[in-house]
């Protein structure tokens, strides 16, 4: 079969996602502690490493496919892939995997801090494999939620373009349930230095986010008109959840801040996710400007209801990726004049389809994470000890930092992570750093 422009854009599409998961390692990497930089991005290369081995295996096959029990596919229909040798659909296969990869690494910022990364390198493939995979094949491989499934059948097949339940409630969940069982980190909600540490890798990870999610969305597109839609709309619904982020923090805190014009911009992505190929731009406006208030008001409801998700996923992936999962119930364009949401005259059919299968989504990842996480936690141990979370995990799980400021200058006593380094220059052609 000839390469045509639809294939490239697919394979073009993937690399774009492919980039947002070292994106969302600078992302991550910058709103944690100095000690926990690298520890944080390697929670997301890892990421890369251990799920690209288990689509080839067997992830791929999980999500599509002859069903058991309508809850996920054959794992060994395609192991290692060989049945798609040779046809077009190694292109999909490829896309997919992109997919499964960031929505793993999503969650490893509610456990910054106090995570051990030989637990984390153990949770990754188990997770994959027990949540993402089936609920992709609930929703996009004709499972349960799909038309023909026993819900979707039911109550009306939900609309997901792009992964508001597969990809985003998902990891918003686990991150949920992994931040309970690994507890808070020492200093929750009073120690400053909490704080992130490098914001404009903050905003550089964003920025490389907003890049990769015109993949993300558009990858899928099977129109020229669909496409032109998806784009605007990943443009439009962003750009409004970073004003309505803003607006919020200067009308409450005083002023705007970059972190909170980076963390609007990825909760417009996350809330126009499942919705970018179902709104008008005018709905995409409206959409991102309410999911940016909304994210920006829910950060606090963590030292509220006392859990630590230490970089907000909560805040910002299950509550962005609910309400752009629920909100096609209202704002849905109909399709050649029928259909459509409530505010369509579509009637509550769509409306009930979304909340459905955000309860299943929800129901899901809770309780196989929950699962997963204590097998973890009870066994090899989850968390850190206490003196290496005060250390720094980049020493105590990689044995090295982000950054050496000790021999910056003869003499020079700042350190980073609170300890004394000292310059001898006993011999003036070598100098010797000692802490």
């Amino acid at each position: 079969m000839d390469l045509t422009a639809g294939h490239v854009w697919v394979m073009v599409s993937a690399a774009l996602v492919l980039l947002m998961t070292p994106g969302l390692a600078f992302f991550y990497g910058g709103m944690t502690r100095a000690k926990a930089a690298l520890n944080m991005m390697m929670m997301s290369f890892i990421a890369v490493g251990l799920v690209g081995i288990v689509w080839v295996l067997w992830g791929y096959s999980m999500t599509g496919g002859d069903g058991v029990a309508q809850l996920f596919g054959n794992p060994f229909s395609s192991f290692g892939l060989e049945g798609l040798i040779g046809t077009e659909d190694m292109i999909g296969a490829g896309y997919g995997v992109t997919f499964a990869i960031i929505t793993v690494a999503l969650i490893s910022g509610a456990i910054a801090d106090r995570a051990k990364f030989g637990a984390w390198s153990l949770f990754v493939p188990i997770w994959v494999t027990a949540v993402y995979c089936p609920l992709a094949f609930m929703v996009w491989g004709g499972g349960l939620l799909s038309a023909e499934g026993a819900i979707g059948s039911t109550v009306g097949e939900a609309i997901d373009f792009a992964g508001g339940t597969v990809v985003h409630i998902s990891a918003g969940v686990a991150a949920l349930v992994l931040a309970i069982i690994l507890g808070k980190r020492q200093g929750f909600g009073k120690d400053p230095a909490h704080r992130p540490h490098n914001v404009p890798l903050v905003m550089l990870g964003a920025a490389l986010l907003w890049f990769g999610w015109f993949g993300f969305n558009g990858g899928a597109a099977s129109t020229a008109e669909e496409a032109g839609l998806i784009w605007v709309n990943t443009m439009a619904a962003p750009a409004a959840a970073m004003v309505g982020w803003l607006v919020l923090e200067r009308f409450r805190d005083g002023r705007p801040t970059s972190l909170g014009a980076a963390s609007g911009i990825v909760a417009g992505l996350v809330a126009i996710t499942p919705a970018c190929a179902s709104v008008s731009p005018i709905g995409a406006v409206g959409l991102g400007l309410v999911s940016g208030a909304v994210c920006a008001l829910a950060v606090g409801l963590k030292y509220k209801l006392g859990f630590d998700d230490s970089l907000d996923v909560v805040a910002v992936h299950l509550v962005a990726g609910t309400l752009g999962t629920i909100a096609i119930g209202f704002i849905a364009l109909p399709v050649d004049g029928e259909g459509g949401g409530l505010f369509y005259g579509g009637g509550s059919g769509q409306l009930v389809a979304q909340i459905v299968s955000v309860l299943v989504a929800v129901t899901l990842s809770a309780v196989m994470t929950a699962v997963i996480g204590l097998a973890i936690h009870k066994t090899i141990g989850f968390r850190v000890t206490a003196d290496n979370e005060v250390s720094g995990v980049d020493l105590s799980e990689h044995a090295e930092t982000a950054y050496e400021f000790g021999g910056l200058g003869v003499g020079g006593q700042f350190h980073p992570f609170h300890a004394t380094a000292k310059v001898s220059v006993a011999d003036p052609g070598q100098q010797k750093v000692t802490s």
